[in-house]
């Protein structure tokens, strides 16, 4: 079965799916970003082969989504995927189902602090085109638009990702309930040692296991955002976008505890924000 991260771009899925990673493979002294590729994103194009002709058709991919997931789950192994989709439905194609859901880390974000990492990930010119990147209910994530996309030799390149706006992305995954833990980013950046043992915890109960304290500790320490911008800094990041401008990689673990958006944004983006997103924010703590 598939325990889901799901999350709106720029909300702490890495940094969690690291945490996790350390937490399961033992906390070797030798870990590092290449590590993340044990928990796949999903949809990505080999999970659909042989079930879809074109890897760019959207219609091809919805019709095959829970397809596809049950593939993988074929084997009886438990699977972590991540994704920034939305949990929608088109008729009867639906993103996923129970039958193939064990449960859900459903990570969220601030979204004034969303846009002010998304305006780096994304190359954006200023915060108003990121105001209007999360506010677009028709936003999509697509591999094959990035420059230098290759579809003949992208064998692992995401597939379409149907991520609507920051209210709409919040209020689908809301909606599943099965085993699910909410996490805000928020509360990783001020008391990451409480949050990532809230994590451990959900998981000990879905793996049905029991983690040392010393597990733990030491995955905490392995996935503080400090660690993993040393190590961007130093091996580089395979997820991270690339600066069609400069032709320099955007630094993926960018401001972390320093993307406070008080000191970054202007009132009326503020506003625009507050006024947009207002019941969810104030369910979420927010306001």
């Amino acid at each position: 079965m598939i325990i889901w991260l799901a999350s709106y771009p720029k909300s702490g899925n890495t940094w969690i799916r690291y945490f996790i990673i350390s937490l399961l493979v033992g906390n070797k002294d030798n870990m590092n970003l290449n590590h993340l590729k044990a928990i796949a994103t999903f949809p990505t194009r080999y999970q659909f082969k042989e079930l879809i002709k074109d890897p760019l058709n959207l219609e091809e991919i919805k019709k095959n989504w829970i397809t596809a997931q049950s593939k993988l789950i074929s084997d009886k192994q438990l699977r972590f995927l991540k994704t920034h989709n939305t949990l929608c439905c088109f008729g009867k194609n639906c993103f996923t189902n129970l039958e193939n859901t064990l449960g859900t880390i459903h990570i969220v974000r601030d979204p004034r602090n969303v846009i002010t990492s998304l305006k780096n990930h994304m190359s954006l010119d200023n915060y108003e085109e990121a105001l209007k990147f999360i506010s677009d209910e028709r936003m999509s994530l697509d591999s094959s638009k990035m420059k230098g996309f290759d579809r003949k030799t992208s064998e692992d390149f995401q597939l379409i990702q149907l991520i609507g706006n920051w209210k709409t992305h919040y209020l689908s995954w809301k909606q599943l309930k099965k085993n699910k833990l909410l996490v805000k980013y928020e509360n990783l950046i001020n008391n990451p040692k409480v949050e990532f043992c809230r994590i451990s915890d959900h998981l000990e109960k879905l793996l049905n296991t029991k983690f040392k304290d010393s597990q733990v500790d030491k995955a905490i320490k392995n996935s503080s955002f400090k660690r993993l911008r040393e190590m961007e800094e130093k091996h580089g990041f395979s997820e991270a976008t690339k600066n069609e401008k400069t032709g320099n990689k955007n630094k993926f673990f960018f401001l972390g505890p320093k993307n406070e958006w008080k000191n970054i944004l202007d009132k009326k983006i503020v506003d625009d924000i507050n006024k947009k997103f207002e019941p969810e924010m104030k369910e979420l703590g927010y306001l």
